[in-house]
């Protein structure tokens, strides 16, 4: 067990870097974007080879909503808003949460990628989603990027499927789906048109801690969270400031309101961003990304 915990902690500290700490300030009921101070590349990360996550034993450090915590607002049909400002045990502003909860019957889901890297507007005035959320981890090879994690894009497949400790957006003819590998592993037979998987699991299925202490490295990083919650909606939550660590938010989203059935991390660091483009609200990413979630109204 020592060897395993050994290595997940080097591959966490490979792929998830700690960032600076700009976020999304809110003026009135919009947020606006501030301009990033400092930019790291997102760093290759081989496959994992752990299989099972056993339940956590310790709290997140207590936090506290201050206002405003907008609440669900809703900005059209089938999606809503809310952020969340958290204070920390010193009453100092730890965290804040963007976050977006949709009805998966309203939207189509996708996935773009591009080997060239691409910015968040510059995905948008490409696809002309309604919505953009970064993707999994990526790596570098020679002058193009590629996802490491099994991508599907238009149907056709690239990378490498993950084993139990990862999960998997799929879209599917049938609809959208969130699975955890461990249950639903990826079949090269299954028709898929689009899927992206990332990891690790922070929400297991039941509500349960995805990621627990004994995998902890107390390694802080910006978060890009996708999840289900029990009345199937899907939610696309950002941690814009970098305080969580792997384990502190996998807790406090299963200690949360928001009731998720699944959740999975994605590429975090600089990577994290999110851009909506009506209304035009955006947490910037700090670079730009081959791989993004794409988002239209049906």
């Amino acid at each position: 067990m020592k060897w395993l915990v050994a290595r997940v902690t080097l591959l966490l500290l490979c792929c998830i870097g700690l960032t600076s700490c700009d976020f999304i300030q809110v003026t009135g009921d919009v947020p606006v974007t501030v301009a990033p101070t400092a930019a790291r590349p997102t760093t290759q990360v081989a496959v994992p080879t752990w299989t099972a996550l056993p339940t956590a034993t310790t709290a997140v450090p207590s936090l506290t909503a201050i206002v405003p915590d907008t609440g669900w607002e809703l900005l059209r049909p089938g999606l809503e808003r809310r952020i969340v400002n958290l204070l920390n045990e010193d009453d100092e502003h730890a965290e804040q949460l963007y976050m977006l909860r949709l009805e998966p019957g309203r939207f189509r889901f996708g996935v773009a990628y591009d080997p060239k890297l691409r910015s968040l507007d510059a995905w948008q005035a490409e696809t002309d989603a309604l919505l953009l959320v970064n993707g999994g981890y990526f790596r570098q090879e020679g002058d193009t990027y590629v996802p490491n994690g099994l991508t599907v894009v238009d149907g056709k497949a690239m990378g490498t499927s993950y084993g139990s400790f990862g999960g998997m957006l799929a879209v599917t003819p049938g609809g959208l789906e969130l699975r955890w590998l461990a249950q639903a592993p990826y079949d090269p037979q299954e028709n898929l048109l689009a899927a992206l998987q990332s990891f690790p699991v922070l929400v297991k299925p039941g509500g349960e801690v995805g990621f627990p202490e004994q995998y902890e490295d107390g390694r802080r990083a910006r978060r890009t969270v996708i999840g289900q919650d029990n009345s199937g909606r899907i939610l696309f939550v950002i941690a814009s400031r970098g305080y969580f660590t792997l384990h502190q938010l996998s807790v406090y989203l299963t200690q949360s309101d928001l009731e998720l059935k699944l959740a999975i991390n994605l590429d975090g660091g600089t990577s994290s961003g999110l851009l909506l483009a009506s209304p035009a609200e955006k947490v910037p990413a700090y670079i730009p990304l081959p791989v993004v979630i794409t988002v239209h109204p049906r």
